[in-house]
């Protein structure tokens, strides 16, 4: 099928008023054009793309945010001749391409803006008689094995038959930044998107546990947010690598064993909030989910995040870890996270599943986590690490 553009819409950006909605439809323009070189207008909530490479734009569009479906279709005028003309050719070719034939049950749906002399439902009888005097196909509008759309705004029309679901949320760059925690783990990159999802740029933040883990884990770290990448149209990840290795031996050195767990995730909430002050972000996200692991308890919660100045969002807390997997498989990371990595040495046997308060405070002065905190984002935004 030839095709002159492709119609792009979006969802909850048209409930915005006015004002936000011109900033969030610019942001959205933007993002595009950022992922492929093409022409775009925005007209009564519809987002007309003319793209140099079809093939490329119908691939990319899938991973921008802001988008919930998108369609090839063809270009026309409201005239019934032309309609006719148009709509005959059209039908076809999705018989040449096997798509309909005349025993197709289909429908005709007609969607109208602007002043005409007949109605949408008049437009979608006659566009439907074109179909079935070329075609033979049965008209079947309850249980029709195809759809041919046909959308007329004013003195323009335009014929599509498919609705390709897109990523949609809200487009990126429209809600700030966030500090994402992004281990090797299947968790955390899912974590990232859905805040992503959510307008959210992201500055990735790993930790690197060496001697406790091995090279394997950052380098999983780089695939998983070279795959994020391919939906960051806009606001390309920033990554930063922590050297956590000599913080988490102070942490068995100085405190009790069971803590250990408790003091890493602490020690990196804290680490991220001081990134954020740097990176202007207004939080952090992690991919913490309710009693899935030693650190994710409610007590543990608690301790962990006791005196963080920055919010810390966790998109995925009520979910399990199916729920969670699934996501991970739509936008391909499950593979990168499912890749052998060695895993961290320094988790205890029996790890804390339920702080004390108390308990925590003390090993937290015991291991000077702010003096610890402080070198590490010294050596973080280094000439070395910028």
């Amino acid at each position: 099928m030839d095709y002159d553009l492709i119609i792009g819409r979006y969802g909850e950006v048209g409930l915005k008023s006015p004002r936000v909605r011109r900033r969030f439809e610019k942001k959205l323009v933007s993002n595009i054009k950022n992922s492929f070189k093409s022409e775009i207008d925005v007209i009564q909530g519809r987002i007309y793309i003319n793209p140099v490479d079809f093939n490329e734009a119908l691939d990319k569009l899938s991973k921008i945010f802001g988008i919930v479906s998108y369609s090839p279709a063809i270009a026309l005028t409201s005239n019934l001749n032309d309609i006719t003309e148009k709509l005959s050719i059209y039908s076809k070719k999705l018989e040449k391409e096997g798509l309909i034939s005349s025993t197709t049950p289909f429908a005709i749906r007609c969607r109208r803006v602007g002043k005409h002399e007949m109605s949408s439902q008049e437009f979608a009888a006659f566009a439907g008689s074109v179909v079935v005097k070329n075609i033979g196909s049965p008209v079947n509008l309850s249980d029709p094995d195809i759809t041919i759309y046909l959308e007329i705004r004013e003195d323009k029309a335009y014929i599509y038959h498919e609705k390709i679901e897109g990523a949609g949320g809200l487009p990126l760059g429209t809600q700030g930044r966030l500090v994402a925690l992004i281990s090797s783990g299947i968790d955390s990159p899912v974590a990232a998107y859905l805040m992503m999802k959510r307008g959210c740029a992201i500055t990735a933040v790993h930790f690197d546990n060496d001697p406790f883990s091995g090279p394997k884990i950052t380098e999983k770290f780089n695939k998983l947010v070279d795959q994020l990448d391919k939906y960051s149209s806009g606001y390309p990840i920033d990554r930063k690598i922590v050297k956590y290795g000599d913080y988490l031996q102070s942490c068995k050195d100085n405190a009790p064993e069971r803590l250990t767990c408790v003091l890493c995730k602490s020690g990196m909430y804290k680490l991220a909030s001081e990134v954020a002050k740097k990176e202007n972000a207004l939080g952090v996200v992690d991919g913490s989910s309710v009693g899935q692991v030693a650190s994710q308890t409610l007590p543990n919660i608690l301790a962990t995040r006791e005196n963080i100045e920055f919010p810390i969002l966790s998109p995925l807390i009520g979910l399990d870890k199916v729920e969670i997997e699934k996501i991970s498989k739509k936008i391909g990371t499950f593979r990168i996270s499912e890749l052998a990595d060695g895993g961290c040495s320094a988790v205890p046997k029996y790890p804390e599943t339920n702080a004390d308060l108390e308990k925590v405070h003390k090993a937290i002065e015991d291991i000077n986590q702010e003096e610890e905190v402080s070198k590490i984002m010294d050596e973080i935004y280094s000439n070395k690490n910028i």
